[in-house]
């Protein structure tokens, strides 16, 4: 018998060389978002009162200091990594590794082909099936995909937009499969269809309709996922744009208040579903102004959601959120010191007060983890939470003259942005004229500047360089005949459906986009059946369209 080629491999790169050089760059003393700093930060700096009215105590309102009083004291972060590669079998493996050292949530990245509602077996597919996340084509995908692991156990968190509906449908149906009641199922969708248009670009339909879609699994969820988080507003993209840290903090904010709005039209008291908004933020290389963007975006959030919506309870004041590590922020050069840099990212993400958090692996500029480079990032977290005392105390910088003179820094600038997107319009309009993604490029160019320039030091890109680099570590290949699998397996679950009852089932799902009816229950039914993501995403193509991006110069 021939031996197969494994669907993923390690590789050694070819050798890089890098010129060094002699002089250091001149320093600028601003944040990574270009704001000035002053040598000194004094009493002044912060106004009286200040702590009693807009810092207060952990777990209490405005929830500057955290939204639980112990914080880390009584129960640690979420750690996750973003896993996803392949085929669901080969990400099935990855699960149970990391599971077995010690992650305790599991992250889904799915690759472009999904991601965009195309099956494995289209042709806007060939060449990416599976290259930078799992390819999910139908109810079989994802029945592998979390095999062996009980879903009634777990949190499992899914990093997909447009077609977010679909995929927490089939998610769903595995749980029924395993014989886990829906109210069970803890997690969180992505399900950000506005920063899509924002700044990451993987859109299918026009923004009335996808915020349609978006209000539709709020509602379904309010009601039969009790325990879901239904959207994970992210500012991460955005800063991975190239925004600034205050742009993101107000672009992602003035994403939240916009579905807030859009579920309360629906009709739904904001009470009942607003517990289940969850947030998603980059966590990048200013240690400090990291840190007061958390602890900023807590206070914005609880006084908004209690004086402009009118929440009541305080579960709807409390913003909890998920981190990430910048990717923008980790190079190709010298990979190794990814690792030092994704700690103190991690560190700003534990000392502001995250919920959950993702460690970047430092091999994730060249190719998708290894299992190495995953496992070292995870342990990243691990050190962080036993050997380093950051989780005795909670809040540990409250009161510095600099980090609380920074907080409110953070919440003039998003004030500021909310006053003139409200003046324009709206985020959607804000989307539509370009206006947001004019201001996100605007900063990207300014820091790209200053990298050029030599007035802001990236190490081991712009300054201490080697003269003869070798990158040694290993990393990972998705093999072609991933692809051909993955079309080996969609097209047998075609075969052994039964194909009247999917028609059936997309016919249900095309009159309910016609109407007014929800279209959770579409979903579910289709995933059921084993309708295809793409057959769903096709029947919404055509009904609604797909968006076009205008250009904007």
């Amino acid at each position: 018998m021939t031996e197969k080629t494994p669907l993923v491999t390690t590789e050694q790169p070819r050798k890089t060389r890098r010129l060094a050089r002699d002089a250091t760059p001149p320093r600028t003393f601003v944040t990574v978002s270009s704001e000035p700093v002053r040598p000194l930060y004094e009493p002044s700096d912060v106004p009286a009162g200040h702590f009693a009215e807009r810092v207060g105590q952990p777990g209490v309102y405005p929830y500057t200091r955290g939204v639980h009083e112990q914080m880390y004291r009584k129960r640690l972060w979420t750690m996750r990594q973003f896993s996803g590669m392949a085929t669901p079998e080969e990400t099935n493996r990855r699960y149970h590794y990391l599971l077995e050292h010690g992650q305790s949530g599991l992250s889904v990245a799915f690759d472009l082909p999904t991601l965009m509602g195309y099956d494995s077996d289209d042709h806007h597919a060939d060449g990416e099936v599976g290259v930078c996340g799992v390819a999910v084509d139908s109810l079989g995908d994802m029945e592998i995909l979390f095999e062996g692991i009980d879903l009634g156990a777990v949190s499992t968190s899914m990093t997909i937009n447009s077609p977010a509906s679909m995929l927490l449908a089939m998610y769903i149906a595995v749980a029924e499969r395993q014989g886990v009641a829906a109210e069970r199922l803890r997690g969180t969708l992505q399900n950000d269809i506005l920063k899509e248009y924002i700044a990451q670009k993987e859109f299918i339909y026009p923004p009335a309709e996808s915020m349609r879609l978006i209000v539709d699994l709020i509602d379904y969820c309010t009601t039969n996922l009790p325990q879901w988080n239904t959207i994970s507003i992210s500012g991460y993209h955005i800063r991975e744009a190239g925004s600034t840290a205050i742009q993101e903090l107000a672009f992602t904010l003035a994403d939240g208040f916009a579905y807030v709005e859009a579920a309360r039209e629906r009709g739904l008291d904001v009470d009942q579903f607003a517990p289940r908004l969850s947030f998603f933020f980059n966590a990048h290389m200013d240690f400090f102004e990291e840190i007061a963007k958390y602890r900023a975006a807590r206070r914005i959030w609880a006084r908004h959601m209690k004086e402009r919506f009118g929440a009541k309870t305080e579960r709807s004041l409390l913003m909890r959120f998920h981190t990430q590590t910048a990717g923008c922020s980790l190079t190709a050069q010298q990979p190794e010191l990814n690792i030092v840099r994704t700690a103190y990212e991690a560190m700003s993400a534990v000392l502001g007060g995250t919920q959950s958090l993702h460690t970047n692996s430092m091999d994730e500029t060249l190719a998708l983890p290894s299992d190495k480079a995953a496992r070292i990032a995870l342990r990243t977290q691990q050190v962080l939470a036993y050997e380093t005392g950051v989780v005795n105390t909670v809040d540990p910088l409250a009161g510095s003259y600099f980090v609380e003179a920074l907080t409110d820094r953070m919440e003039e600038g998003a004030e500021a942005y909310f006053a003139e997107i409200s003046g324009r319009g709206g985020v959607l309009k804000c989307i539509e004229n370009g206006y947001l993604q004019h201001e996100i490029a605007r900063a990207a160019s300014v820091y790209q500047n200053e990298i050029e320039q030599l007035e802001r030091t990236i190490v081991a890109v712009n300054d201490f360089r080697l003269a003869d680099e070798e990158i040694e570590i290993p990393l990972l290949k998705i093999e072609p005949r991933v692809q051909t699998e993955q079309i080996r397996n969609l097209t047998s679950v075609k075969q052994s459906r039964d194909d009247r009852e999917v028609q059936r089932c997309l016919e249900g799902l095309r009159q309910a986009a016609r109407g007014t009816d929800n279209t959770m229950p579409h979903f579910v039914e289709c995933a059921r059946a084993y309708g295809t993501l793409q057959e769903m995403c096709d029947v919404l193509r055509e009904e609604w369209g797909e968006y076009v991006e205008k250009p904007i110069f």
